[in-house]
């Protein structure tokens, strides 16, 4: 497995990731978009290292999935979040949790990114459990307002506080 930066050739991949109902299931269902407006706003914020889209390639070369990092507002707060879909098909095989690996290593490589917050559903085992398994603390259950969606989700809230750890 390796990681490299989002760019203008992974369209097929942000495709798919972004209209799959089953990559929406715990997130409320698919957003209705322009995915392709979308996916060049993100290429550009990655072109300008404002935020870290890292796609998740096999080592047979196929790109299935992505591990994000950007900071946005909460509450009245700047926060940095990370967030990770891998395609279905590709679910189950250890791809999220190594992709979530190499992603933190990176950010504590690079001095960034240093609090990261998560927001799983609570239905969302698997998402769970790499929280739990890469050292984020859970801070518990919340109703999230997803501003990118404009929905409110049952999450739970899991930090990980590099500067305390």
């Amino acid at each position: 497995m390796e990681l490299r930066s989002l760019t203008r050739e992974d369209l097929r991949l942000y495709e798919r990731i972004y209209t799959d109902p089953r990559m929406w299931a715990e997130l409320g269902g698919v957003l209705e978009q322009d995915v392709t407006e979308n996916f060049e706003r993100a290429v550009a914020s990655v072109e300008g290292d404002r935020r870290w889209v890292l796609v998740i390639v096999t080592d047979e070369g196929t790109a299935v999935g992505t591990v994000s990092l950007w900071d946005h507002q909460w509450e009245g707060e700047a926060i940095d979040e990370i967030g990770w879909m891998v395609l279905p098909e590709y679910q189950g095989r250890g791809l999220a949790s190594a992709g979530v690996t190499e992603a933190l290593r990176r950010a504590d490589a690079a001095g960034r990114w240093r609090k990261l917050h998560a927001f799983p559903a609570t239905t969302n085992a698997p998402s769970n459990a790499l929280c739990r398994k890469h050292g984020f603390a859970l801070r518990g259950p919340i109703d999230f307002y997803y501003t990118y969606g404009e929905r409110t989700l049952h999450v739970n809230h899991w930090v990980r506080d590099k500067l305390s750890a």
